[in-house]
């Protein structure tokens, strides 16, 4: 694969043709966690900027947030599914162990013909997804490529713990490259 250099791969040319977010309707602000842990909407907006987060319904997975991102992406670039050939899926909080939330995502937005797998690396996941993309399209290995960060951590978060629950949220961003 070409080196990334500066900030600019060697290859082919590779740029962003569309985006996509999408966060649930369910609202938990601050004001909700003044009563469910010690804190205050002061203390965590001093602290974090934040005043809001989006929480996924009971029903709803990391894969169902990835896709509502991806088919928006899609539809910004004006590609078709069945045009991609490779789906990245960057999230720590996965539906299952296997199949990969990726390999889910693609089924069900009709990528019938992409190479599909989940990327995690914690908080840096997404740009380790975005950079592997690039590459792969720069070195001619694949040519369209649908790259995802999505996460459900609502699922997974102590909401007793005051100093980690203040932070994380759900929802999805996808790029088509």
């Amino acid at each position: 694969m070409p080196p990334l250099r500066g900030g600019r791969l060697k290859g082919r040319p590779v740029g962003i043709v569309g985006v996509g977010s999408y966060v649930p309707e369910r609202v938990l602000t601050n004001f909700d966690l003044e009563r469910m842990v010690d804190t205050s909407d002061e203390w965590i907006r001093e602290r974090t900027g934040i005043r809001e987060r989006r929480i996924a319904l009971d029903e709803q997975a990391t894969s169902d947030l990835a896709v509502e991102a991806a088919l928006r992406a899609l539809k910004d670039a004006g590609v078709k599914p069945e045009e991609l050939d490779l789906v990245v899926v960057a999230t720590v909080s996965p539906d299952m162990l296997f199949p990969a939330t990726a390999c889910l995502v693609q089924d069900r937005i009709g990528a019938k013909n992409a190479f599909a797998f989940d990327l995690e690396a914690g908080c840096t996941s997404f740009v380790c997804a975005l950079t592997y993309a690039a590459t792969a399209i720069a070195s001619g290995v694949h040519e369209t490529a649908l790259v995802i960060g999505a996460d459900a951590l609502s699922k997974i978060t102590d909401w007793t713990d005051r100093t980690t629950c203040i932070l994380f949220a759900d929802g999805a961003g996808a790029v088509v490259l």
